[in-house]
């Protein structure tokens, strides 16, 4: 068996620089999530989120009937309403992001069906609101004197 020689004089030995583990397993959109969990996760999710809305829409309806027809108070009531819903999107938004982020293809689906499903009837609670406050008026200014008389000749 040979034994190793020394190295030369003046020569530098370098070693192998031992390569990095890859990164792959420990991000969560390294792998796509199992179908089994997936589908678990989107089903939980999409109860919870129905849950909430239906506790928030629990409450504004308790609030609603607890003003007692004080035009206020549900006017409030409406507008809480719709700003808890437009964060509620929001929120579901940045869910469907996550699960997209971890490739849960039908946990992505249930949140883009709760973020639909909350945007329409954000919506349509927005609508309601603005027509039942349409905007005021134009008051007359100093510049301008309303014809009053029908004729359409009154200068």
């Amino acid at each position: 068996m040979r034994t190793p020689r020394p190295p030369r004089h003046g020569v530098v030995m370098t070693q192998a620089v031992p390569e990095q583990p890859l990164l792959r397993g420990r991000r969560p959109w390294s792998n796509r999530t199992s179908p089994r969990s997936d589908i678990i996760a989107a089903v939980l999710l999409f109860l919870g989120e129905a849950a909430v809305l239906v506790w928030a829409t629990l409450d504004y309806v308790l609030q609603t009937w607890a003003a007692q027809d004080n035009q206020d108070e549900i006017d409030a009531a409406d507008l809480a309403n719709i700003a808890w819903m437009e964060h509620f999107v929001y929120v579901v938004l940045a869910l469907a992001v996550l699960s997209a982020l971890s490739r849960a293809p039908w946990t992505l689906v249930s949140h883009l069906l709760t973020a639909f499903l909350v945007t329409m009837l954000f919506t349509g609670a927005q609508h309601d609101y603005e027509v039942g406050h349409p905007d005021p008026a134009a008051t007359p200014t100093v510049r301008y004197t309303p014809c009053l008389s029908g004729s359409g000749k009154c200068h």
